[in-house]
């Protein structure tokens, strides 16, 4: 992992990432034709809820370099206390290492490699357009 992005805490670069992710999905989302506050919201569900964030990430696991995967499984082993009712204790897990990631590569000006992986984790969801 980049030295230099070593002194932020794992938790830190999470809450970041959660933003980084946040942001691709609305980005898409507008860019589909979705214009209705309520319709937006509920669309961005179906991509940052934990469960939906665990199943996208194992289809990143096998995609990302030797480093992207330290941070993910650091992001992943933070000692969770606050699992939400809708995910069980292994998705919130994996969706904490995804958002770890992603908060990571914010960092390190790796916009592009963000855009690529959320690409490959959301391929089916990219896909569906505007009912």
């Amino acid at each position: 992992m980049n030295d230099s992005l070593n002194v932020y805490s794992t938790a830190a670069l999470a809450y970041l990432g959660d933003v980084v992710i946040e942001l691709l999905v609305r980005e898409h989302l507008v860019k589909c034709g979705f214009s209705s506050s309520a319709k937006l919201n509920k669309k961005a569900l179906d991509f940052v809820r934990a469960p939906m964030q665990a199943e996208a990430m194992k289809k990143l696991l096998p995609h990302l370099s030797e480093e992207e995967n330290a941070v993910f499984h650091r992001g992943r082993n933070i000692g969770h206390t606050n699992t939400p009712k809708s995910a069980t204790v292994a998705e919130y897990r994996a969706a904490t290492g995804m958002e770890a990631l992603f908060g990571y590569l914010h960092l390190a000006g790796r916009e592009e490699r963000a855009r690529e992986l959320f690409s490959i984790a959301y391929a089916e969801k990219l896909e569906e357009r505007k009912d």
